[in-house]
């Protein structure tokens, strides 16, 4: 897969000099703010984009001289997710099926851009973060994961310290109650993934119960329409009727990916990617199951090792 970040450069009022040192400031702080807008935003593509809008703010209006850059750009991407946050969920009231993040993947004839891979989260926890609050999110992300204090914080959800306190406690409560921790190996996570495929390629769907946790959910995400439109799907024998009628035509054109950092497949053949699945494994069985459909996230996925700038039809 290839990635392609948007290049800054400077725009053409004041000093060129004071524009080209804020522009090398900003791609200084490029992987740290990507890795912010991916947690709160969980699509690469949206994060590129709320970076773009993050430096046209700071080229139209430079924090004083002198000021420290990260924290007022940490305030502004901030914000910028916050509103992007607020306005897919009024776009969502209408979504059919599960709404999942835009995945991250990498495969040994694609391996993905290495900056984008360090900065991926699993599946799991990125599905739970998407329960939060915008507000809520935002506190957990930047004090949980970057141990931001919280009196920096307190401007960026536009609270008080302690209320942005409140905020990050509530996540994290949920966050621990309701997250699927991941089996550490991620070696040992395929190997129950490629028995699972085994047998869902031979079709012993007996043999796929033994795979997977008695809880399993199955989550598929169409871009809200479509076959992959359909509510979650929880049991280990109602995914398995589930994956009845999907296994026969998925299993057999199913290719091995690192999915946000777990073990997947990618099927379709090079070039025409029907999906990606994530699988999170956890205490030796199959505790999740992540089909992600949409065209829309798959667009960026360029998985065909011939011809590089193909994109899935």
């Amino acid at each position: 897969m290839t990635t392609h970040s948007r290049e800054i450069t400077p725009g053409r009022n004041g000093s060129d000099d004071a524009r080209a040192l804020l522009a090398r400031e900003f791609e200084r702080n490029r992987p740290y703010l990507r890795s912010v807008a991916y947690r709160m935003l969980g699509s690469v593509t949206e994060a590129e984009d709320a970076l773009q809008e993050c430096w046209l703010r700071l080229d139209r209006r430079p924090p004083s001289e002198g000021n420290d850059l990260r924290p007022w750009l940490t305030t502004v991407i901030g914000r910028i997710c916050l509103d992007m946050l607020r306005s897919r969920r009024s776009r969502r009231e209408d979504y059919a099926g599960s709404w999942l993040p835009e995945p991250v993947v990498a495969t040994d004839e694609s391996p993905e851009d290495e900056a984008i891979l360090a900065d991926s989260v699993g599946l799991a926890l990125l599905v739970v973060l998407e329960t939060l609050t915008p507000a809520e999110r935002l506190a957990f992300v930047l004090h949980d994961v970057f141990a931001m204090p919280f009196d920096e914080i307190a401007p960026v959800v536009d609270r008080s310290p302690a209320a942005a306190r409140q905020l990050a406690s509530r996540a994290r409560r949920r966050v621990q109650s309701a997250r699927t921790e991941p089996d550490a190996d991620v070696a040992v996570q395929q190997r129950v993934v490629d028995a699972f495929l085994t047998a869902a390629r031979a079709g012993d769907f007996e043999a796929l119960l033994s795979f997977l946790d008695p809880d399993v959910v199955l989550r598929t995400d169409g871009g809200g329409r479509g076959p992959l439109a359909r509510e979650p799907v929880t049991g280990a024998r109602e995914v398995v009727e589930v994956l009845r009628t999907r296994a026969p035509a998925f299993a057999p054109l199913g290719r091995p990916a690192i999915v946000n950092g777990g073990p997947g497949i990618i099927v379709g053949p090079p070039g025409k990617v029907i999906a990606v699945v994530g699988f999170t494994v956890a205490a030796g069985r199959i505790r999740e199951i992540d089909v992600i459909g949409d065209r829309a996230k798959l667009r960026r996925l360029h998985l065909d090792a011939g011809d590089p700038a193909r994109e899935p039809t």
